[in-house]
């Protein structure tokens, strides 16, 4: 039982752990950008990726009756998922499609977006009780915090979708052109 917590154990199984994050932060930032048709930065990404996995899978297997190496391995995982998750969402890379729908207030809505130069599509519409109005616009996703800001402040009650959306031609996305 001594052999197990050694400083040579404790510090392997902290390489383990650090290297495991690194590994899985890659890997859902790789699996993001594949998503948004980044392949030279995921081809890299994975790259580096698969050398850290075979580097770590084999610390672990090298020695499968020490439980740190594999708790180590297994809190590398689940940490950077959260992580790679968190990066992701920091850099938001890419563009989201917003639906707004407001009951009384959606012509407020409209202009206050166009004054902060969001072009947005106006959609009279029935909803359950009664009229509504949707206004639809396509943003970058480091944009789309500010919009629902904005949509807020002029209407606490409305109802808003974010999806994310892949650009198949040029147009304009408020505050950028994007060409594509």
């Amino acid at each position: 039982m001594s052999d197990l917590f050694t400083w040579q154990v404790i510090g392997t199984a902290l390489l383990i752990f650090l290297v495991r994050v690194l590994s899985i932060t890659m890997d859902t930032l790789r699996f993001m950008l594949t998503m948004r048709g980044k392949r030279a930065i995921a081809w890299v990404l994975g790259f580096f990726e698969s050398v850290l996995f075979l580097l770590t899978v084999g610390a672990v297997l090298n020695d499968m009756s020490n439980f740190l190496y594999i708790i180590a391995y297994a809190a590398g995982f689940a940490t950077g998922n959260v992580v790679g998750m968190y990066i992701e969402r920091k850099l938001a890379m890419g563009y989201s499609h917003i639906s707004v729908i407001s009951k009384t207030l959606g012509d407020e809505i409209a202009a206050v977006l166009r004054e902060s130069d969001f072009a947005v599509t106006e959609i009279p519409a029935l909803g359950k009780d009664g009229p509504v109005l949707i206004n639809e616009l396509s943003v970058r996703r480091k944009d789309a915090t500010a919009v629902e800001k904005l949509v807020l402040e002029t209407d606490p009650n409305a109802f808003i979708t974010i999806e994310d959306v892949t650009p198949l031609r040029a147009g304009y996305w408020g505050r950028h052109n994007v060409r594509r």
